[in-house]
């Protein structure tokens, strides 16, 4: 890997190894953007890369635009661009497949590096501008380098293969978080058109008519209904007709039929019982026309 940065073989690096190999280093830096490049590597290559980003961004800031700001986690993996608020990952280069890296002599806040995109293959120059840390941010990436190829050389090679399949994987589960996150939005999208629907569906005022209530052995409670009042005839001769058994008979709070044995026909009783029903009838008629 080329870099435009040199180390003397004495000079001391500012992390540990095992801060660099089994976590991160984390910076805060305004992100410029990435643009692509012709050639992979190069100081020529990133300072016109430099100047056509920084051209961008300033007609970007007389619209009113600031410069994002991102979150840097550097480590022997490559280097992860994130949102600083949300930790979502914007961009994932990794470390075999960045090929310069460099800070500007000219301008001490800007760095860059150029990576080789793992979709297109082409490679993309990032340019980042930090007041405070350009320096040490470009020296983080070249410490991550060194310690990357020593464990290159201990492991044989193998180490390298591992890092590209959990890399692969990584990508794989970034892309189905999206997916499941656009699907949720498609499926809470649908809901609300579908309550909509049903709102403007259903006509206003309308009220869904009620069951009767029940009591707790799920009966409709017993409403009595007043029957219609005869008033008797004070002037005729006709006692009032007595009620056929055909006609229809209310029923109790059972559901029995109420006793009457003046609307029993002649042919329910015995004869001396008959007798006794008809005199009864007849002092019941006498007493109701003199009333």
């Amino acid at each position: 890997m080329n870099r435009a940065f040199s180390r003397k073989k004495d000079k001391t690096w500012m992390h540990t190894p095992e801060a660099l190999s089994k976590h991160y280093i984390p910076y805060n830096a305004k992100f410029l953007g990435s643009t692509e490049v012709e050639q992979p590597k190069g100081t020529e290559v990133v300072r016109d890369a430099v100047r056509k980003l920084k051209f961008a961004r300033h007609i970007k800031k007389s619209e009113g635009q600031k410069t994002p700001k991102v979150e840097l986690q550097i480590s022997i993996y490559g280097v992860k661009i994130l949102d600083p608020k949300t930790k979502e990952v914007q961009h994932n280069c990794q470390l075999h497949r960045i090929s310069f890296c460099a800070d500007d002599k000219t301008d001490k806040r800007i760095f860059t590096f150029i990576c080789k995109d793992s979709e297109s293959n082409k490679h993309l120059c990032y340019v980042f501008d930090s007041e405070k840390c350009a320096e040490e941010i470009t020296l983080t990436i070249g410490q991550a380098f060194d310690l990357a190829y020593r464990k290159f050389l201990e492991s044989g090679g193998k180490d390298v293969e591992t890092r590209k399949q959990i890399a692969g994987l990584q990508k794989r589960i970034q892309e189905l978080e999206t997916e499941n996150t656009e699907l949720k939005n498609k499926v809470q999208d649908l809901e609300n058109q579908l309550r909509i629907t049903q709102v403007h569906a259903s006509p206003a005022g309308s009220v869904t008519p009620k069951s009767p209530s029940t009591d707790i052995f799920d009966m409709v409670p017993f409403s009595p209904i007043s029957p219609q009042s005869s008033t008797p005839t004070r002037n005729g001769t006709q006692p009032p007709p007595v009620p056929s058994r055909s006609a229809e008979i209310k029923r109790d709070l059972f559901g029995a039929e109420p006793f009457d044995p003046f609307s029993c026909g002649a042919g329910d009783f015995p004869p001396d019982i008959q007798s006794k029903l008809d005199e009864m009838q007849r002092q019941r008629w006498r007493g109701s026309k003199w009333d």
